[in-house]
């Protein structure tokens, strides 16, 4: 069943989950974000069909998160290597996983986020790469880009303004 397509929305975010919105793919960025590279190495793990898989790689491949290259020629096997794009997805990925051990995980997490040094926990949270506050406090909205049209700006501005009148 085609889904229906959202790379050519305003969204950001309907954007990016056009390209790895789906489960299998975003199963095969966290594998190969482990080390992962080869067909079989990526089936093995996720027990998945291998015409699935193919076409998982190969949309990844198009939307630019993973590279393909030859690495036997007789015969010829390719391995699938994360991109720059494909590496920051990374921080995608452990927000999923710090959001998924919160709210779905009544046994308790089962992989955590560690300091490599210390082992010690971490508890992920995004922040503002220049002043250093956390994203989702009162201080931050969303806002209009320089590429947002009309009806965008003022879907954002009208959201802000509620906010604000809330907030009072």
């Amino acid at each position: 069943m085609k889904h229906k397509s959202f790379g050519d929305m305003e969204c950001p975010i309907a954007r990016s989950l056009d390209r790895v919105g789906e489960w299998w793919s975003m199963l095969i960025l966290r594998d190969a974000l482990a080390g992962m590279t080869r067909f079989d190495e990526f089936q093995s793990s996720l027990g998945i069909a291998p015409n699935m898989l193919a076409r998982r790689l190969d949309a990844l491949v198009q939307s630019g998160m993973l590279e393909r290259r030859q690495y036997n020629e007789r015969p010829p096997r390719y391995e699938y290597v994360l991109t720059d794009r494909g590496r920051d997805f990374r921080t995608v990925l452990l927000a999923l996983l710090a959001f998924g051990n919160r709210h779905f995980a009544p046994e308790g997490p089962s992989t955590l986020i560690a300091d490599v040094r210390t082992g010690t926990p971490a508890e992920p949270v995004m922040v503002d790469r220049l002043s250093g506050r956390p994203l989702d406090g009162p201080d931050f909205v969303l806002a209009a880009g320089p590429a947002a049209s009309p009806s965008r700006r003022a879907a954002l501005e009208q959201r802000n303004r509620r906010r604000r009148n809330a907030a009072q």
